[in-house]
């Protein structure tokens, strides 16, 4: 946007729905005007065109005041993001232990994974998959120097990725180890190819001892078309939100083929505002091919009585028609499934989970559209185990990926902070207590909730192992104090704490349960 116009189209084209938000200038600032999502078979001209009708006939002055018209929608400035599936990586090792290694650097990326070693695939399987035409990128590891599990298959692994890279001219190889080096891969590689930079990338030698993988996971996230996709984009409008609101803010997202989970941190003295980011395919809200651990994740998220066989074809129709059966079991079943989601993604990004509570955590995706705020906060409570205090927010007009493709920093800061009141609806906050007893049928309170101030404050009891909600309207601030007759941990451990806690359409939520969190193993 190099001039500023009066009104804008952001549009966010999703796997399974388009979403269309109109952003209008009427004064000295910018607003959302509106916000629309229809199934992705629709087209986003269309969704616009609807919007504005709406626009228009509720507040003709307001679609006046931006010069907003229903012919006029498709022409504006558009702001536009769209969700691309994930390419496959082939991940090949020369054992079962590096394999491991390698892939569970990979699953922390955007790529979906499948692995081969010839501890577990014979040379024809492991040919087929490095053939196999939805594979667009290779990734070999080994340790430095090879370990002994490594050395027997090493050569005849980089002799086969080299051969497979010279029958498909378009695949490109990422190299995490001395694979280079090595008299195999020359040999079978040939002076005929010349692969260059644009086909080979390498990366340093896998390691157990716990090193940092951004290396390799940045050499990974490089090779995927990042300019419109909508999770790349959204991480930087995350960080322009925690430079304007000068918060700490973690976004939760699961989508259709993947998710997203962010924590993003204002800038300090010289240092600019940064973010902490992990992506997984494996955090879609039903895989491709949802198979018997995906069905099992689910059920452990549910109290119906569904078997698995019955599980598996509702998580296949999820998969094939994700806007239908929105209400009843089938609502039942997306949260379900949101949860299983979710707890895939937490497991991949344990060192953001070791972090602080974050100021602010935003959910946003398909997963949570359709649920009642109340149902996203316990969704977040039963997953996310961190003790402390976080308002909870929902990007209801998935403007985050939209907002994220202003390339300029400063424009798209002060556009965020305009829309700050706005982009997010809030959900409430959320209090998680560790360290409490064990909690007993009929014991006795563990402690109490003091909400407010002075003659007005509200009193609650807690017992360990609850769930109180506590209502408290959206926009209203307080502080909740609490006191428990043993220490109890809410981000530090201690007899009495205050919090501040902010208000919305689920109140104030204070999850008193074991931390983790342990499910009964009969549903």
């Amino acid at each position: 946007m190099t001039s500023v116009p009066r009104a804008v189209l952001a549009v966010d084209a999703g796997a399974a729905t388009t979403a269309a938000a109109l952003l209008g200038r009427p004064a000295d600032r910018w607003r959302l005007i509106g916000a629309l999502a229809a199934p992705a078979s629709g087209a986003a001209d269309d969704v616009a065109a609807v919007l504005a009708d709406r626009v228009i006939g509720v507040d003709p002055g307001l679609a006046a005041a931006i010069g907003l018209t229903v012919d006029g929608v498709r022409d504006l400035p558009r702001l536009e993001t769209r969700s691309f599936p994930p390419s496959t990586l082939a991940v090949l090792g020369a054992s079962r232990r590096a394999v491991g290694l390698v892939e569970a650097i990979a699953a922390r990326t955007s790529w979906r994974v499948r692995s081969a070693s010839p501890d577990s695939h014979d040379p024809r399987e492991m040919t087929e998959l490095a053939l196999r035409s939805d594979v667009s990128a290779i990734l070999i590891g080994t340790s430095e120097p090879p370990g002994p599990d490594e050395r027997g298959a090493l050569d005849d692994l980089a002799a086969l990725t080299a051969t497979v890279a010279r029958r498909r001219p378009e695949l490109r190889v990422v190299l995490a180890g001395p694979i280079a080096s090595r008299p195999a891969w020359t040999a079978a590689i040939g002076d005929a190819l010349g692969l260059g930079p644009q086909r080979v990338f390498e990366a340093p030698a896998l390691s157990a001892r716990g090193e940092t993988d951004d290396a390799l996971r940045e050499i990974l996230e490089g090779l995927l078309p990042h300019v419109l996709d909508t999770r790349h984009a959204a991480v930087r409008s995350l960080i322009s939100l925690a430079d304007a609101l000068d918060r700490r803010i973690e976004l939760l997202d699961i989508g259709f083929d993947g998710g997203l989970r962010a924590i993003a941190t204002p800038g300090v003295a010289d240092d600019g505002p940064s973010a902490i980011v992990v992506r997984s395919s494996a955090a879609a809200l039903v895989p491709p091919e949802p198979d018997a651990t995906t069905v099992e994740e689910v059920l452990s998220w549910t109290t119906g009585s569904l078997d698995r066989h019955r599980m598996g074809d509702r998580l296949q129709d999820l998969r094939s028609q994700p806007w239908g059966d929105p209400a009843g079991d089938g609502a039942r079943v997306r949260l379900a499934a949101t949860r299983a989601a979710l707890a895939r993604l937490v497991a991949e990004s344990r060192d953001l989970s070791r972090l602080p509570a974050p100021d602010i955590t935003i959910v946003s995706g398909g997963g949570f559209a359709l649920a009642p705020p109340a149902a996203i906060a316990l969704a977040v409570a039963d997953v996310v185990r961190r003790t402390g205090a976080t308002q909870l927010a929902f990007d209801h007009a998935r403007l985050l990926g939209p907002l994220g493709t202003i390339e300029d920093p400063d424009e798209r800061r002060g556009l965020v902070a305009d829309l700050a009141d706005d982009l997010l609806a809030p959900i409430g906050s959320l209090v998680v207590v560790g360290g409490l007893p064990a909690a007993r049928r009929g014991a006795a309170a563990v402690g109490s909730l003091a909400l407010g101030g002075g003659n007005g404050a509200t009193r609650h009891e807690l017992f360990a192992g609850d769930v109180l909600f506590v209502d408290l309207a959206p926009g209203d601030t307080a502080r909740a104090s609490l006191e428990f007759s043993d220490a109890a941990r809410v981000g530090r451990r201690a007899h009495r704490m205050s919090v501040p806690v902010t208000g919305g359409l689920a109140g104030v939520l204070v999850d008193l349960r074991d931390v983790p969190l342990r499910l009964p193993e009969r549903r």
